[in-house]
């Protein structure tokens, strides 16, 4: 049996919408999806390969033949729509305050089931990037669906490369599937376990308790050595800024508050050296991340942009803080507060210790000037749909509106060449550097420690623990 220590446990609709990394890896061993993400690209997985029309309206895609769910029914073409469909129904989709996800992107999509291997689906409106969504269209099987709609959420059977045996409040259980089309996983039986404390789990991983432990402290996980997996997380952890009334709505204090900013230092402060500074408002692992430089510290720039703003005699901020998701975010706005003195601003603090209140708050636009916030979709399209596009006014916009990024948008949705988008969502890297819809901070770096020497194991770029491609790990639990 191989045992996963993970700080947070928990298996839910797999149609709701998730960035929880802990609840994500046991989603991906249960289900199949169409595609699977490797790096920046997707490659085949039940889809063994797809076309799209001109219009990235029309997509088609040719299933491989043969594949049961873990109940034996057929995984085809029309159990594969019949999923597509509920997730794009009103209550499915939701996320921490943001419901229906999924309806933006497959809400009034024809799906047509030609044949059991193939399946044509025909969206309401352009997306080239349709795949970021597949990615997570989670293929369940139809036979479970009414007891997960009664939320029945111990009824899981997709078509993955492991089959649920065990769910308890401490820990879920499943075991490999005999095979799968993907190839069969190296250990045969996994557990995710909770253990909340970081502690813990690097004691069990070092005892042999346990063969992965996620999560572990930066410095502390360095006595595992070569054990020691070291990878940079894709969410960005951000102030969102109300760019519809006050002060944050002049564009000049926008870039001035990201000129003012040292993130080495914060990152050096705040996190204790576990993050990379980031300087746009994707990571580096995205799709179509630029390059560019105008998120570097120039706090002269900074304050002459205040200056021509009215404010050179001094700006206060009132922030909207909360107690975690970041789990820093306190730390974090002392440190900005600390930093933001030097040209003239100050920060009036208002600390939000419910986190779904917070969340929902944010959703309708309360926010006072800013806001701590983390922005986690691995979609560079969907973030700049959901969150900056001013027609779409999306869950977590917050008043920002800028006709040279939608443009982009408009180019980008409709451009179905990968090295073509990639080169139009770089332009609207640029462009949100010149015009920041939000103050970017850092991608944290987490560890994650793995029984015996693996000096090829990578984790993927979204951050999710892959367990049907760990390597053998296969030992005694406690």
């Amino acid at each position: 049996m191989t045992v996963i220590a993970q700080a947070r446990l928990g298996i839910y609709d797999p149609h709701d919408c998730t960035d929880a990394s802990d609840e994500l890896t046991v989603l991906h061993a249960v289900y199949d999806t169409l595609i699977r993400r490797v790096g920046q690209d997707f490659v085949p997985h039940l889809a063994e390969r797809w076309t799209v029309s001109m219009d990235a309206r029309t997509w088609t895609f040719h299933l491989r033949d043969g594949v049961r769910f873990h109940d034996g029914s057929a995984c085809d073409a029309d159990a594969v729509a019949a999923s597509l469909a509920r997730m794009a129904r009103e209550d499915k989709g939701y996320t921490l305050g943001a419901p229906a996800v999924w309806r933006q992107y497959l809400g009034g999509a024809e799906l047509a089931a030609p044949d059991p291997q193939t399946l044509v689906v025909t969206l309401a409106a352009p997306m080239a990037d349709l795949l970021d969504v597949l990615e997570q269209g989670f293929i369940v099987a139809p036979s479970a669906f009414a007891r997960l709609d009664a939320g029945d959420h111990g009824t899981q059977i997709g078509s993955g490369p492991y089959r649920l045996v065990e769910i308890a409040p401490d820990r879920i259980t499943a075991t490999r599937v005999e095979g799968h089309f993907a190839g069969e996983p190296a250990n045969r039986t996994i557990t995710w376990r909770l253990v909340p404390d970081p502690t813990e789990r690097l004691a069990l991983l070092q005892r042999g308790a346990v063969q992965v432990a996620n999560g572990l402290d930066f410095e502390a996980s360095r006595t595992l050595g070569a054990q020691r997996h070291e990878y940079l997380s894709p969410v960005a952890i951000i102030y969102l800024l109300n760019a519809a009334k006050g002060p944050l709505a002049d564009g000049r204090v926008r870039r001035a508050l990201s000129l003012a900013i040292d993130r080495d230092a914060l990152v050096e402060t705040v996190m204790a050296g576990a993050a990379r500074p980031l300087r746009g408002f994707v990571s580096p692992a995205h799709f179509g991340a630029g390059q560019g430089d105008g998120a570097r510290m120039d706090r002269d720039a900074a304050r002459r942009l205040l200056a021509e703003a009215g404010h050179g005699a001094g700006l206060t901020l009132e922030v909207d803080c909360p107690t975690r998701l970041p789990d820093e975010a306190e730390r974090l706005t002392a440190a900005l507060a600390d930093q933001l003195r030097a040209v003239g601003i100050s920060l009036t603090v208002h600390v939000h210790p419910e986190r779904e209140d917070y969340a929902h708050m944010v959703r309708r636009k309360q926010i006072r000037d800013l806001c701590v916030f983390d922005s986690s979709p691995m979609s560079t399209y969907r973030v700049l749909y959901e969150k900056i596009d001013s027609r779409v006014a999306g869950a977590w916009w917050q008043g920002y509106a800028n006709p040279e990024v939608e443009a982009l948008i408009d180019q980008g949705r409709v451009t179905t060449d990968r090295a073509a988008r990639a080169g139009i969502w770089r332009r609207a890297y640029a462009l949100l550097q010149d015009d920041p819809a939000w103050l970017t901070l850092y991608n944290p770096l987490r560890v994650i420690g793995l029984a015996g020497a693996h000096p090829g194991f990578a984790m993927p770029a979204d951050g999710v623990i892959d367990v049907a491609r760990l390597p053998a790990l296969d030992g005694g639990a406690e």
